[in-house]
């Protein structure tokens, strides 16, 4: 026999009466402001993350051009760590990450840097990473020795180095300095032919360099430069 999926009770005037009341009297929920910002802030950190990962993977990718795979390689100033994860996957490379605080975001083989030795072995790497570190550096002869220290013969050199071409680049380049000055000592710019001879004083030849866009990174619009450096065998 059919059974009526609503009972004779339920379309009564008078149920149907009582059931507005209680919708009339139930109390009308407010949204909690404090978990729409709590969710809003998830968000956005959510988002800062991925551009990050994003732009550590375009780098990456740049990088790993000129580097051959199982390439042993140091990361000074891996900051996040992301570039250095990222390398280590597209060339199944064997990465050490270098940078002044105790641990980084993300998953690699890191070790605390002091700022004026790397704690790696002599001629113990292939290559050496430095993204826009040079600048910090408070003493650079010293640096300088220690890239050529680690570097195995015919070793290389990725640097990237803003430049302080023009006076909106000098203006970028004062910001910058206010914001690190305090962590890491005033930085020091200079300009591509600057780099150019203290490279080679140093004992590296000058491989490729080339000029990198302003809008490579909408938040920092400076004039950038990258450099390929190989060691000199006598070096």
């Amino acid at each position: 026999m059919f059974q009526p999926s609503v009972s004779i009770q339920e379309t009564s005037p008078g149920y149907l009466t009582a059931s507005l009341d209680r919708q009339r009297t139930r109390p009308f929920a407010v949204p909690n402001p404090n978990l729409w910002l709590d969710g809003l802030q998830r968000r956005w950190r959510r988002e800062r993350r991925r551009r990050k990962v994003g732009r550590a993977y375009d780098m990456a990718l740049e990088i790993a051009r000129v580097l051959p795979v199982n390439t042993r390689l140091l990361d000074v100033g891996c900051g996040s760590g992301y570039i250095a994860h990222h390398l280590s996957a597209i060339l199944r490379a064997d990465v050490i990450g270098l940078d002044l605080d105790q641990g980084t975001e993300a998953a690699i083989d890191y070790r605390q840097f002091d700022g004026k030795h790397f704690p790696v072995p002599d001629r113990s790497v292939d290559a050496v990473l430095l993204c826009y570190v040079l600048h910090h550096a408070q003493d650079l002869g010293l640096l300088m020795n220690e890239l050529r220290r680690v570097l195995r013969s015919r070793g290389q050199a990725i640097i990237y180095e803003d430049i302080p071409s023009v006076w909106w680049d000098r203006l970028v380049c004062w910001i910058h300095n206010l914001k690190w000055r305090k962590r890491t000592g005033s930085c020091t710019f200079r300009r591509e032919t600057e780099w150019r001879t203290l490279f080679n004083n140093a004992g590296f030849e000058v491989v490729t360099e080339r000029q990198l866009s302003r809008l490579r990174n909408i938040a920092h619009p400076v004039c950038r430069r990258f450099y390929l450096l190989k060691l000199h065998p006598a070096a």
